[in-house]
């Protein structure tokens, strides 16, 4: 059997990377592969019921690490239960943030330290990581400007975090970036959406040949 491939998107709040994951949803499967699209956190109803904690906008006193210690529990719950099977079935995984998130956003943007992140996440990952990360990179005004026109959007409480936050977690995403090269593809977000997705297929069709 062979094994399926892990491809991740990672981008600041606003970026569209759920839009456009739908969109590649449906393309690849017209295209007959084995797909599937999952959200972290979340994607299975443990993650999900953890991700209502993390987010919940009344939740404004949880701590720095509390909030990392919570990511990392709703990903190996969701790696154990809905990520590892699929690849073992030999599907693509496409998931909507992975340990990158992390990274940028407790690792730096909340001052913690991304190595003291990264040693929590080893210990719910183990040695499952994506093969591929493709990073939406977008202005975070730009992206808390989408958020506040889309109606249907959830307001969570990252959104409402001040701006400086945000700028934190894209510097985060830059150091994250400088330290998987080899991994991470960077996609400018700030164009159309049909050129993102454009984008973002021609990277994944040329990391599948």
């Amino acid at each position: 059997m062979t094994k399926g491939i892990f491809i991740t998107l990672e981008g600041p709040e606003g970026a569209g990377k759920t839009t456009v994951i739908d969109m590649l949803l449906n393309y690849y499967q017209e295209k007959e592969l084995q797909i599937i699209k999952t959200r972290e956190p979340g994607g299975i109803p443990i993650s999900e019921k953890i991700r209502n904690i993390i987010l919940d906008p009344k939740h404004t006193e949880m701590d720095a690490r509390t909030e990392a210690l919570l990511y990392a529990a709703a990903r190996r719950q969701h790696l154990v239960e809905k990520v590892i099977p699929a690849l073992n079935d030999g599907a693509i995984v496409i998931c909507d943030r992975f340990i990158d998130s992390s990274l940028a956003y407790q690792g730096h943007a909340r001052g913690i330290d991304m190595d003291e992140i990264w040693e929590i996440n080893q210990f719910a990952i183990g040695d499952t990581m994506p093969e591929l990360t493709i990073y939406f990179d977008l202005d975070p005004r730009v992206g808390l400007a989408r958020i506040n026109n889309t109606s249907d959007r959830e307001i969570n409480r990252l959104d409402l975090e001040k701006i400086e936050f945000h700028e934190k977690v894209q510097e985060g995403y830059y150091k994250v970036i400088e330290r998987f090269p080899e991994r991470i593809i960077k996609v400018d977000a700030s164009k159309p959406l049909e050129q993102v997705l454009e984008d973002t297929v021609d990277i994944i069709n040329r990391f599948l040949k």
